[in-house]
């Protein structure tokens, strides 16, 4: 008896996986291989962006500087609030370097492809690559930013704790958060140019509903399950446990990996899917 060939339809279902991850596979390799573009690329932002000014880099620690200046003087000396821990001026600035961070990644990533179109259309360079040399230089000035915060902690006598080991981990996290967020928005604001203001608009309100300016103990109970889905959560946690050990919540910070890592992965696949459709529109 002769068995009945397996169909066309049923063949090509077993194989999208493989073709899939083959797909995967072969655009991290070729980001690997272009490294040496990558470093390049992000040497030049960082030249660039300073390129011509007075002050040049003490602006990457200025910037954030003057922002928690004025923060602490409005919520400790005007309104004489007790908000977060103390010494306050440090519970702020763990938090507000590294989302200044963010909120730089992600404007500039969201316009990636469109500012550097005539490079991204014209170069045989990863067009990934045009995201994420945004997420390195933006995170290169978060590390430069870093002696602020060591500067207050030693003035207002702020004890340092074995959980300053955990940067590391909230580094690589929001490196991830924030190229999954960058490959999924540069495509989109090539192909609809009003993102762009609403991602404006999105950072605004996500800065009040992230745990900045204050601390998760000061989240309303019937809240706290809203704010613990937002991937900053976790992760901020893990930055401010430096100095105050007690804001470390591993639930928020395996949410915030798990989240971190799904957006990365919509990203990449939302971005590989665009990338012809961008590449004609540009």
């Amino acid at each position: 008896m002769r068995t009945r060939p397996t169909s066309a339809g049923g063949g090509g279902g077993g194989n999208a996986r493989p073709v899939a991850v083959g797909a995967a596979w072969s655009r991290v390799r070729g980001l690997w291989e272009a490294r040496r573009v990558f470093r390049l690329l992000v040497v030049r932002d960082l030249k660039v962006r300073y390129a011509g000014s007075a002050l040049g880099w003490l602006w990457s620690v200025l910037d954030p500087l003057l922002m928690a200046a004025v923060y602490w003087f409005v919520f400790t000396v005007v309104l004489d609030q007790s908000l977060g821990l103390s010494p306050y001026i440090v519970f702020l600035l763990a938090a507000l370097l590294p989302w200044t961070w963010f909120n730089g990644a992600v404007t500039d990533t969201a316009r990636a492809l469109r500012v550097d179109e005539k490079l991204v259309r014209s170069t045989n360079v990863h067009r990934e690559v045009w995201v994420l040399r945004l997420v390195a230089s933006k995170g290169i000035e978060y590390l430069c930013s870093l002696p602020v915060l060591a500067l207050f902690a030693v003035l207002y006598q702020a004890e340092l704790h074995w959980q300053v080991v955990l940067l590391p981990l909230a580094f690589v996290l929001q490196c991830t958060l924030l190229a999954g967020i960058g490959l999924l928005l540069a495509p989109l604001v090539v192909l609809v140019r009003d993102l762009e203001r609403v991602v404006r608009i999105v950072l605004r309100l996500w800065f009040y509903v992230t745990p900045v300016i204050y601390g998760s103990v000061d989240i309303p109970e019937a809240y706290q399950a809203v704010f613990a889905l937002n991937p900053l959560t976790g992760i901020f946690s893990l930055y401010r446990g430096t100095f105050f050990p007690g804001e470390v919540d591993w639930a928020l910070v395996g949410i915030s990996a798990v989240e971190s890592l799904a957006v990365l992965l919509i990203g990449w696949a939302v971005f590989a899917r665009l990338e012809r459709t961008v590449l004609k529109e540009i």
